[in-house]
């Protein structure tokens, strides 16, 4: 079992699960809890799954996320309204991603938002959506918006790394290397409807098949068949986990939650607009901002030493404490295997180059 989940990894106290869990495991899946839902540590070999999402391509099961639909004339402002990116000048089939903020500016979810003819669609984490969509509803007082739960209809798989772009164009007829990224096309994979969205994680262009949860079995073999074909295979979250620290991708509800604020976490240039106008949690933003400083944020860390470090594990700097772990994993790009992570450090010992201790050994800050 994992042990990479936190308390937000359960609905009602209830793990999640992939549609394709069954599937997984007739496969000799070893299962664990990601992102709060049952998914895939890995199919075998953890180390040979990282090698194929950065030398050739790798196929993820994303069925962690929940689909809200919003419909009705006060759509766009209302959400313009509450999210901290500009969903106003979003483009028809084009997507952004957002952060969804208390009045005291903490993070309550990551969001990502798509423009069609007829609704916005948001896409989020199925282990908040219970508590998500009441603080989307309470903020519909006198708007002409109807939010519907999507969650149970749709499903998304994704294929990343080198060999990604040419094995969907292949299959779709869609060059994702012209689109910009978040941004979707309606084709088929066989005969099967999907929603392509193009994802560069870590700079390579890559695709999510977003379709309705009863074509996902026939989409994963479909997709499965296609990339070892290529030489790649389906990737489970050990390996994806490190593959993202290696990227220097943040996890909402591991490298950041209800505790940080957007600064802390270093989303201020990829999540906010500075020029949408309000929105719940601004005045914070802005204060931190013009202050351009806080005590706290979050950085990346290479470890030494034996083992890898749980989250929560204290960092120190001359045997004070000034930080804490939040997640760590392996890296199969070296031989031996990187060991590396994330954390939130204080401001005198957060510096690149800055090496700290752990009970492990030493955490070096990287950028």
């Amino acid at each position: 079992m994992a042990t990479q989940g936190t308390a937000d990894g359960k609905a009602g106290g209830t793990v999640l699960n992939t549609p394709l869990a069954a599937m997984h495991v007739a496969a000799g899946a070893k299962m664990g809890v990601w992102l709060g839902c049952e998914m895939p540590d890995d199919f075998g070999d953890a180390a040979a799954e990282y090698r194929c999402a950065r030398e050739t391509v790798a196929l993820i099961d994303k069925n962690y996320r929940a689909y809200l639909s919003f419909a009705g004339p006060d759509r766009v402002r209302y959400l313009n309204a509450i999210l901290t990116n500009n969903i106003k000048d979003l483009i028809t089939d084009h997507g952004n991603v957002s952060l969804l903020l208390n009045p005291q500016g903490h993070i309550l979810a990551e969001i990502e938002t798509y423009a069609f003819a007829d609704r916005l669609l948001c896409v989020s984490y199925a282990m908040i959506r219970e508590r998500l969509i009441e603080g989307l509803d309470k903020y519909i007082i006198m708007d002409d918006v109807t939010l519907t739960d999507e969650t149970e209809r749709y499903g998304t798989l994704a294929l990343e790394g080198p060999k990604a772009a040419a094995i969907v164009q292949e299959l779709s007829g869609v060059d994702v290397t012209k689109f910009e990224d978040l941004s979707s096309h309606d084709r088929s994979v066989g005969s099967l409807p999907c929603r392509i969205v193009r994802r560069s994680p870590g700079g390579v262009p890559g695709a999510e098949f977003v379709t309705e949860t009863t074509n996902l079995p026939t989409l994963w073999q479909f997709l499965s068949e296609a990339a070892r074909k290529h030489g790649g295979g389906p990737i489970g979250y050990t390996a994806l986990s490190g593959l993202r620290l290696s990227q220097g991708v943040p996890w909402f509800g591991y490298d950041f939650g209800e505790k940080q604020i957007p600064h802390e976490a270093g989303l201020q240039d990829s999540h906010i607009s500075y020029t949408k106008g309000c929105y719940t949690g601004q005045e914070i933003v802005e204060r931190v901002r013009s202050r351009g400083q806080v005590n706290r944020r979050r950085v990346e860390l290479l470890f030494s030493g034996t083992g890898v470090p749980e989250p929560e594990t204290p960092v120190t700097l001359d045997g004070k404490e000034v930080g804490y772990v939040t997640r760590a994993a392996r890296a199969w790009d070296s031989n031996p295997p990187r060991v590396i992570g994330m954390g939130y450090v204080r401001k005198e010992a957060n510096a690149p180059g800055t090496v700290l201790q752990w009970s492990g050994g030493t955490a070096a800050v990287v950028k």
